[in-house]
């Protein structure tokens, strides 16, 4: 399996409203329940106002379109990365899956991956 890493570097924030949000990024996953407004972007484009803010996260994005019947391609990304002590925040889409992992693992969490088969490009 085939993964690239995003050449961009993400915040994962929580959001008052969604007013200052520029909905013309090319990447961004925002999210909405009754709890909370989430949105990861870019730090380049990150609103001027965010409630909590964590910076620094890189991207692996699974490369393709991933069937729906497909089982446990998430679960076996996270097993190998949390048995290197790299923790992620994943976020999925209707064709793929994103793994973000802190810039300061990200070289670790490559190398981890490339030793189980997984082809990493930039």
């Amino acid at each position: 399996m085939q993964l690239q890493i995003l050449p961009q570097t993400f915040a994962v924030c929580q959001i008052q409203d969604t007013s200052q949000i520029n909905w013309q990024m090319p990447l961004f996953f925002f999210s909405k329940t009754a709890e909370e407004l989430s949105l990861v972007c870019p730090e380049t484009d990150l609103p001027a106002a965010v409630l909590q803010c964590e910076r620094g996260w890189r991207a692996l994005k699974i490369c393709g379109v991933l069937d729906f019947a497909l089982v446990g391609i998430l679960a076996k990304i996270s097993s190998l990365l949390a048995n290197a002590g790299i923790s992620i925040f994943a976020v999925s889409t209707y064709n793929t899956d994103y793994i973000l992992i802190k810039e300061s693992h990200l070289q670790k969490a490559a190398a981890a991956l490339r030793s189980n088969g997984y082809q990493i490009t930039a």
